[in-house]
């Protein structure tokens, strides 16, 4: 046991020793995760494990983005409850609730205490689900979900609304829960990059890059920097035609054709850029722990910045028609707003926290890899509405276009592969990166022999669910659509 008292300071993808992380009495460690949040941290991990003679042990990381650091510390749980600290700290509120149900803690003191997904193997429980209710006159339940038209994952939403007035949406996940953490521990090695690259199908380059770093930083070594090179330009094209295709789905939803059709086939632009650098359009295969497995030519760089700059052109004449037409920013403005204050205290993160006015990206606070040398901007809104989400994206999408477009002419030389890591004993390592819808955070610890012995996901659409049910509070039922898409959130992702 560390004799520490405070928590142990780390930074992306450099592992410490794990003796280093201090173990607190429970209520001394959530006095340091209030402590952290209060004076401006924010939680992108916490996770329960079964510790000596089984008790549960509990870890929380907490992001210091003003410093680029992040703290980390440990909480013994002497009996089989948890105090939760979701009236002080909503952020928490949905980490709490998945340690009670992975650990089978009695959660005390919840305001919504409830299953976040099904344990692995564990039978699936039939009858009613247990949503609240809001009571009164001309109340009425619209339920949605979980199969629901079309090939989408599935889902449950209930609405409780006055009219066509929503005032609470309860959105029920787990249905495509997988045990992918338990299969990485598990292996074999060979497997476990495949894993990560399906976690969320479409960031497969944001979760296998933070999986490369992450064995890299167990590990104490580095990519080439060629490799991180590209591995960024890799992370951009995805964020491109990722954002393209929202904007495009977004003017869809609100009926708009001309940037509908036009966005939904300039996304396959930057799909086929990325298949010109590896072969697969959602980058399988690119990414391996110690570097990348495809180079380019001077010729196939040559291509892909011109096939770049015309795909960059259609877009922005796409896109700009919708900030042109009155029609198009009524329906886009005052619908599904978060503020930064409601954004700060359900820790979103992301193009919606970006939306809000946060500035919380990870390229820029916590950077890793080429981000370390390469400067991106801030893409940052204020009205934190559907067209402050819409206009994040067309800012990232300009701004990330000219970084791949910096990173392809300018290519180090050198080497893409080295040798894969070997994990060494008894670390503690997290790595953050930042997908295209926020942050990606993978934590790992290693036992005795180097073998893994804990691993944890935590995407994006785990902080941003929340931000959506909010977002739908006092609108318009036929606005889900929009607000849905505007976040655009996995289910896949969270389930894991």
């Amino acid at each position: 046991m560390s004799s520490g008292s405070t928590p142990t300071v780390l930074y992306n993808g450099a592992a410490i020793p794990a003796a280093a992380i201090p173990r607190l009495p429970i209520e001394r460690w959530q006095r340091a995760v209030l402590d952290a949040v209060a004076s401006g941290g924010r939680v992108c991990a916490m996770f329960g494990t079964r510790g000596e003679a089984g008790r549960p042990l509990l870890t929380a990381v907490v992001a210091r983005d003003d410093a680029g650091m992040l703290e980390v510390a440990h909480g013994e749980v002497p009996e089989e409850r948890l105090p939760s600290l979701a009236q002080e700290c909503p952020e928490v509120h949905l980490f709490e609730r998945e340690i009670a149900e992975r650990l089978g803690l009695g959660l005390e003191g919840h305001p919504r205490p409830g299953p976040v997904r099904a344990a692995p193997g564990a039978e699936p429980v039939l009858g009613p689900l247990d949503f609240p209710r809001v009571e009164g006159a001309e109340i009425h339940e619209v339920a949605v979900g979980p199969v629901h038209a079309g090939v989408i994952e599935p889902g449950h939403f209930r609405f409780q609304c006055r009219g066509e007035r929503v005032l609470q949406l309860d959105i029920r996940l787990g249905y495509q829960h997988r045990g992918v953490e338990r299969a990485l521990l598990a292996g074999p090695g060979k497997r476990r990059i495949h894993y990560a690259e399906t976690l969320a199908g479409d960031t497969s380059i944001g979760h296998a890059t933070a999986y490369a770093e992450l064995l890299e930083g167990l590990g104490g070594t580095a990519a080439p920097l060629r490799a991180q090179a590209l591995r960024a330009v890799a992370l951009e094209l995805e964020r491109l035609a990722n954002h393209t295709g929202d904007l495009g789905a977004l003017a869809g939803d609100v009926g708009f054709l001309p940037t509908a059709a036009h966005c939904g086939r300039l996304r396959g632009e930057w799909l086929n850029l990325t298949a010109e650098l590896c072969g697969s359009r959602f980058g399988r295969g690119l990414v391996r722990p110690g570097g990348v497995r495809f180079d380019l030519e001077p010729a196939r760089v040559e291509r892909m910045i011109a096939r770049l700059d015309a795909a960059l052109r259609d877009v922005a004449s796409s896109v700009e028609l919708l900030w042109a037409t009155p029609s198009v920013l009524a329906r886009f403005e005052d619908v599904g707003r978060i503020d930064a204050m409601v954004a700060r205290q359900i820790g979103l993160v992301g193009l919606a926290a970006r939306a809000s006015g946060l500035a919380r990206d990870d390229r820029v606070h916590h950077p890793s890899g080429m981000y370390r040398f390469a400067h991106i901007p801030l893409s940052i809104w204020r009205s934190g509405d559907v067209f402050g989400r819409a206009w994040v994206r067309w800012l990232e999408i300009q701004r990330s276009a000219a970084f791949v477009r910096e990173q392809l002419a300018a290519l180090p030389r050198g080497e893409v592969r080295g040798e894969p890591p070997r994990p060494r004993a008894s670390r503690f390592c997290v790595s953050l990166v930042e997908g295209w819808r926020g942050e990606i955070c993978h934590v790992a610890m290693t036992g005795a022999a180097g073998e893994l012995a804990g691993y944890e996901v935590v995407d994006a659409s785990f902080h941003n669910w929340t931000g959506l049910a909010l977002a739908m509070r006092d609108q318009q039922i036929s606005d889900f659509p929009l607000c849905n898409k505007s976040f655009d959130l996995s289910y896949c992702g969270f389930d894991l």
